[in-house]
């Protein structure tokens, strides 16, 4: 951990970013290239984990998040509740107005189950719409906080370049059970191997797009950071409780998907509070 925070501390900020966007997309890729390896996974190992996917998100909506968001508006002689609140709000109903105008499918859902306006776009595109709306806040979360380490707010709001580095490997230890939920049901329908990968490791791709730009915004307008951090959380939580959850107990696991979101939130929490 000491080498990578040290080799990163020698990068631009956005530079920081787009590289930590890269590694999260990259496992969401390593998650979709099982299907090279199986046409099927076993539905309670994937249930169990999207149930950690959930865990590490919820986890790092605190502790990378909201927990500095109340740091840093108490820093800046605000009252804590107010950015935290504000921002958290905010994120929450942005991932509801995307969710109800951009088409998109949940994976394990039926056709006519798709969200958004109609269309008359095809399930693998609706897929793919699914994972990368949810992964927007994921790369936004990674650009927060990086843009936060370079501004030196790690006093005053717990923020920094290794809690930054250890968000991105929570980030990219939930994205791997995303891969998976794209490519396996595409492969499952009688698309090919290739076909399915591409549009599993595609779902990724808005990560570092989107970890670029939450970096820069925050570098731009440095007072926006306690509420980027908090928004950043809400929009994190919508996803959990609007998709993660109700999927990772559709299929009766509920049992193992819940130990799985406690695991995933204890993994979340050691890599925040022992490395960053």
């Amino acid at each position: 951990m000491d080498l990578v925070t040290t080799w990163f501390s020698g990068l631009s900020p956005l530079l920081q970013s787009l590289l930590a966007g890269c590694f999260t997309w990259f496992v969401t890729a390593l998650g979709a290239s099982v299907v090279f390896l199986t046409r099927t996974v076993n539905r309670r190992l994937l249930d169990v984990m999207m149930g950690f996917a959930a865990g590490v998100m919820i986890a790092a909506s605190f502790w990378s998040l909201l927990l500095p968001a109340i740091d840093m508006a108490e820093a800046q002689g605000l009252p804590a509740w107010i950015p935290a609140s504000i921002g958290f709000l905010v994120g929450g109903v942005f991932l509801r107005l995307a969710d109800a105008l951009l088409p998109h499918l949940h994976p394990g859902a039926r056709m006519v189950e798709a969200e958004g306006i109609n269309t008359s776009w095809r399930r693998a595109t609706l897929l793919v719409l699914a994972i990368t709306l949810h992964n927007i806040p994921e790369g936004l979360a990674v650009g927060v906080t990086f843009g936060a380490a370079a501004l030196q707010l790690d006093v005053a709001t717990g923020t920094t370049l290794a809690a930054a580095v250890a968000l991105s490997i929570g980030i990219g230890l939930q994205n791997f059970p995303e891969g998976i939920a794209v490519s396996l049901p595409l492969r499952g329908e009688g698309a090919s191997r290739l076909r399915s990968f591409w549009y599993g490791q595609l779902s990724g791709f808005v990560e570092p797009i989107s970890a670029v730009v939450g970096a820069a915004a925050v570098l731009a307008v440095r007072p926006v950071l306690p509420y980027a951090l908090a928004f950043a959380a809400g929009a994190m939580i919508y996803v959990v409780v609007e998709e993660l959850i109700p999927e990772s107990q559709r299929h009766g696991n509920t049992d193992l998907a819940t130990l799985g979101a406690m695991s995933g939130f204890t993994v979340m929490m050691i890599l925040d509070v022992a490395l960053g």
